[in-house]
Order: C-alpha cells, then sequence, then structure tokens
C-alpha cells in the first residue's frame, strides 16, 4: 500500500514538473515516435538531433491554434535550417490538415498523436490535459527544457525563443 503511494506521489511530482515546463536549464527526457500525418512515414524526436526543437500542437477545432499559428508560420519561416518545427495533430475531431494547410505550414514535419485519453498520448505526457494548444521546447540533444500551455503569440514565441535558444 504504501509503495502504491509512492509511486502515485511521484508520477503526479514528474507530470507537475513536465506541465510546468520546468524552465530554461531544466532538462528532460520525453522522445516521441509519431505516425506521420500523412503517408506512412513516422516522425521521431531522434531525427531532429543537432538543432532544437519546437513542437506545436494544434486540432482543427482549436480557435486558439488558429490564433497562433500564423506567427508560428512567420517565425519558422525566418528560422529554418536553425530551429526545427515540429507540427502534432491531437484531440482531433475533425480535418487533421485544416490547420497545417490553413497556415501554409504543409512544409513542417507533422504528426498524428495516438494513444492517450484520446488519440493524445504525447499532449497527456506532457501535461496537456485540456488545454490547447501546447508548445514543447526541446534542445539540440533531444531533451525537453519547457512546456508552455495555451497559446502563443508570435511577440511571447520570439521572446520563448531568445530564452531557451539565444535566437
Amino acid at each position: 500500500m504504501i509503495a502504491v503511494g509512492v509511486l502515485i506521489l511521484a508520477t503526479v511530482g514528474l507530470l507537475a514538473t513536465v506541465s510546468r515546463g520546468g524552465g530554461p536549464g531544466n532538462t528532460t527526457t520525453a522522445a516521441f515516435d509519431l505516425p506521420a500525418l500523412t503517408g506512412d512515414g513516422r516522425i521521431r524526436l531522434t531525427d531532429f538531433k543537432g538543432q532544437p526543437t519546437v513542437v506545436n500542437f494544434f486540432a482543427s477545432w482549436c480557435s486558439a491554434c488558429d490564433l497562433e499559428l500564423p506567427g508560428y508560420a512567420k517565425v519558422s519561416a525566418e528560422l529554418r535550417g536553425r530551429v526545427h518545427f515540429v507540427g502534432v495533430d491531437t484531440l482531433e475531431t475533425g480535418d487533421p490538415l485544416y490547420m497545417p494547410k490553413r497556415h501554409n505550414i504543409t512544409w513542417w514535419p507533422l504528426a498524428h498523436d495516438v494513444g492517450g485519453s484520446n488519440g493524445s498520448g504525447l499532449h497527456d505526457s506532457l501535461g496537456g490535459g485540456n488545454n490547447m494548444p501546447i508548445t514543447a521546447f526541446y534542445d539540440a540533444e533531444g531533451n525537453l527544457v519547457d512546456v508552455d500551455q495555451g497559446a502563443l503569440p508570435e511577440s511571447s514565441l520570439r521572446v520563448r525563443l531568445r530564452e531557451l535558444y539565444g535566437m
């Protein structure tokens, strides 16, 4: 009985750290290997080693995603070749390609979240809960360094990139 309680407390503590993001310099590994949104390929965190990676979670119904993605599209185009941007469709109830097409980010590697409570395994593991969108920031070695819950307007995204990656 005590062992179960300790396990529950440890799990809650880990999820709380990940959901807060831990802040710059606090690294946690949260690797992923997801099916590509189109075709038969896979989108793996290990494929992006050597450069920082920003993973944005979206869904066709998410109005906050719709508001933040124009800024992500602009910033990702400016930083292309220096920072990887990956899109993960999660908690989807409609057309998974709606947001990428609408905001011209189909050139990003796009993945389909799987598992979890509702096709949301990675989203859930990052403490996403009912929050949409969320953005996970990984360093060049693939360590999770921060998770922001909620929409990040372009100016806030630029601040996060400067704080975490010096860009």
